[in-house]
Order: C-alpha cells, then structure tokens, then sequence
C-alpha cells in the first residue's frame, strides 16, 4: 500500500470512528439502543453479516455494537444525492445496481470479505413493510461461499417502530440489537445454497422473536 493509500485510509477510519461516537451517543440516550451477543463477532477474520430489515436506521446501528468497521452494501440509487452520496462513500458503503446485474458491487464486497472485513447485507431486499420478517432473497449464500468468510447472522427490533417505511420522519422508542453465533466458513462451504438460505433465514427469525420478548419484558 502507498503512503497516501495509508494516509487515506487511516483518516477514513478516524472519521469513520467519529461518526460512530457520535451517533452511539445519541442512540443510547434518545433510543435506548442496547446490544447482544457481540461475544460471537469475529475477532478477525471476513464474515458476512446477514440482518433483517426494519428502518433507515438499520445500517448504522447494526454496527454501533461492533467493535470492527463494517461496511454495507446498498442500492446506488441512494448516492445520486451528492452530499448524501459523498457521506455514504466515506464510511465505506458499497454501491450496488440493483437494476443491473450489481456485479461491481459484489465484486467489491467479494475483495472486501476476501481481505477479512465484515460486509452487512440485508436480504429481504427492502424495509419490512409491516415489521414481519419477509423471506430472504438468494445471492449472500454465494458470495459468503466464494469468499471464504463466515456468516454472522445479526437482528434488529424496534427500529420499526420508531421509523416504519410510511413516515419522513423517525419517532421515539427503543431499539436492540443482537449478533447471534457465527456459521463458520467450513461449514458455509459445506452447506447447499438451499439449505444454507434456509438456515441463517431461521436463525434471524429466532433472534428476532427472543428481541421481541426483551422488549415486552
């Protein structure tokens, strides 16, 4: 790596850190955000970590309970607003052409995941439209698979409530966030697309329903 790659890439992570500061900050005193099972991060090492979809707030607060960079995979329909695109560019999110084939995008979570970063996707597609888990969509299976990474299965609950797809605007409520135990890359390899599909499906589901039960306790 060149000295200005380096020097670029440690000023990304100083603003990436600060961005996070900053909003762990608000989270925790306006949305009362609390977070489980970060014991089953990887402490190094790709993983893929697959997270059902409630609200805008998904992608950041999925990783304000990590102690590693994550970066996200989204649509690029999103960076046509350049302020907006410029900020999503700086904290590391991948475009991704969802009318297309998308094929830069997975290839630059491919390299990423390949390099033994953490990559988020959501394979619902979109925003759950009535706070129910929608059935995942194939195509993370493949890329965990060809890179050689785990996958980390991951649930978010409340988010719904406080920001549903309908209003502009986010509300008040409380939010937690749960990283479940990791499916180690031997046994992604190991696994059919089908049943590999099915499975993180399940374990998000789960994760959910024991949120869920926090929230009402």
């Amino acid at each position: 790596m060149s000295r200005l790659a380096t020097v670029r890439s440690l000023l990304q992570r100083a603003w990436y850190n600060l961005l996070k500061r900053l909003l762990q900050l608000l989270t925790v005193s306006v949305y009362r955000i609390r977070f489980t099972g970060r014991a089953n991060i990887p402490a190094q090492g790709g993983a893929l970590v697959v997270c059902n979809h409630q609200s805008h707030f998904d992608p950041p607060v999925v990783g304000l309970g990590c102690p590693r960079p994550m970066s996200y995979l989204a649509r690029d329909t999103l960076f046509r607003f350049r302020p907006f695109g410029w900020l999503l560019h700086s904290v590391g999110v991948i475009p991704l052409n969802r009318e297309g084939t998308g094929l830069a995008g997975i290839k630059e979570a491919l390299r990423r995941l390949k390099r033994g970063e953490l990559v988020v996707v959501f394979p619902e597609g979109t925003r759950t439209r009535d706070g129910e888990v929608a059935p995942f969509r194939p195509g993370f299976t493949a890329l965990a698979a060809r890179s050689g990474a785990a996958i980390l299965p991951a649930a978010i609950e409340g988010a719904f409530q406080v920001w549903p797809r309908w209003k502009k605007l986010p509300g008040l409520g409380r939010i937690r966030v749960h990283y479940g135990e990791p499916i180690p890359a031997a046994e992604v390899a190991g696994r059919s697309d089908r049943e590999l599909l099915a499975e993180v499906e399940r374990r998000v589901r789960e994760h959910v329903g024991q949120l869920r039960q926090l929230q009402r306790d």
